[in-house]
């Protein structure tokens, strides 16, 4: 059967408008990212014009968010063990394999709003970066003294009343790791402050769109939350262990997923 003169003309058909389809895929998600910015345009500008205004903005980043997700053809299901406490400030975590998993990210908190912590390089990205640059924490990773400067622009958010939203990992790993070696940052962040840490796996964010421009397709996105873990008892010398919990946690995740 697979060898049949018409089966072959399917599949060469198949291989040769694939390409073009993603690349039209890759184009609409570009698309998606600029086009609902320009229609908030006024009102995005207006919530970043004061730090006590970040609540409004965080509302109008969730309707971005949903806009490109539900624009691309993803559908998000949020497993959660706990509703997370009103009012208290968290330090949230996750894989990162996407371009996605900032808007991911966004709809899966509704009450909780929390600041990204990110590379500077984004700021360069028309029009995203000129609201990412204002309501971000940036981070130049190559910078002794911006890592340093992170750490009190987050005391700041946090005693404001916000969370925190880093990806441990530092990048977007090979497409062959399933997760990298997590950065110690948001460990120390969170025992520092005495923040509760909400680790979180993403399963299926580098099927939907990874960074290997020739893929991505609609589809499922689940995200599983993690029971909150306490630092209250938790010292700056417990960083390193309790970083490799918290990888092992969502490691074990992401493995049992693949064997399911």
């Amino acid at each position: 059967m697979f060898n049949t003169p018409i089966f072959l003309v399917v599949l060469s058909v198949f291989k040769i408008i694939k390409y073009p389809l993603w690349v039209l895929y890759r184009i609409w998600f570009y698309v998606l990212v600029t086009l609902p910015i320009l229609i908030m345009f006024p009102l995005l500008f207006l919530s970043v014009l004061k730090q006590k205004w970040y609540p409004y903005f965080f509302r109008l980043a969730r309707i971005w968010a949903k806009c490109i997700l539900i624009g691309m053809g993803y559908y998000w299901t949020v497993k959660r063990p706990e509703p997370l406490i009103k009012g208290q400030s968290y330090v949230f975590v996750a894989n990162h394999t996407s371009m996605t998993d900032i808007m991911l990210m966004l709809v899966t908190f509704k009450n909780h709003p929390f600041v990204f912590i990110g590379k500077k390089e984004l700021v360069k990205i028309p029009i995203f970066g000129f609201f990412y640059k204002r309501t971000c924490i940036l981070v130049d990773r190559s910078s002794p003294e911006s890592r340093k400067a992170v750490f009190i622009r987050a005391q700041n958010r946090i005693k404001e009343g916000s969370s925190i939203c880093i990806f441990p990992e530092g990048g977007v790993p090979e497409e062959s790791v399933i997760l990298d070696r997590f950065k110690a940052g948001a460990f120390r962040l969170a025992i520092n402050h005495k923040v509760p840490l909400v680790p979180m796996t993403f399963f299926d964010n580098k099927k939907r769109l990874s960074y290997t421009f020739f893929s991505g397709s609609p589809g499922k996105m689940r995200v599983q939350v993690h029971p909150t873990i306490s630092t209250e008892q938790l010292s700056i010398e417990d960083t390193t262990e309790f970083s490799k919990e918290v990888f092992t946690l969502i490691s074990n995740s992401l493995e049992a997923d693949l064997k399911a």
